[in-house]
């Protein structure tokens, strides 16, 4: 069931819905599981997968929501990259769970795929990248 948050504004054209495929892309391009997002949106797992094989419309709202990590998402790259390229050997840490990330990085909301699909997308802006996780303690 989708959260009343979620709801469509009165008149809203079918032609400006995303798309089951659009959903799905930008979820995965984002780093998301359908379990991590549909906590996210307060809506079951089930109501993702439903959305994704376009058994339900995707709310308007949903559609928002998603716009609005994508933008803090390549604010968050961008950010980075900036950083990095001041670098003369730049690197990076990424995660191999959410546990690892959230000990590191208390105060990100996302999972640990977030943060390594933000770091493949920095590779490809900073040249000599060097990508490794954290030593074991």
């Amino acid at each position: 069931m989708t959260s009343p948050a979620y709801t469509d504004p009165a008149g809203m054209p079918d032609d400006e819905r995303m798309t089951d495929a659009e959903f799905r892309v930008i979820r995965e391009y984002l780093g998301f599981t359908p379990e991590w997002l549909a906590d996210h949106l307060k809506v079951s797992a089930r109501t993702v997968r439903h959305w994704e094989a376009g058994k339900y419309a995707i709310p308007d709202g949903v559609r928002l929501e998603i716009e609005d990590l994508e933008a803090r998402t390549a604010a968050f790259v961008a950010g980075i990259v900036t950083k990095l390229l001041d670098i003369p050997e730049p690197g990076v840490l990424t995660y191999r769970t959410d546990t690892e990330y959230h000990t590191a990085h208390p105060d990100v909301p996302f999972p640990a795929s977030w943060h390594r699909a933000v770091v493949a997308r920095i590779a490809q802006d900073v040249p000599g990248l060097a990508i490794a996780y954290p030593e074991a303690t």
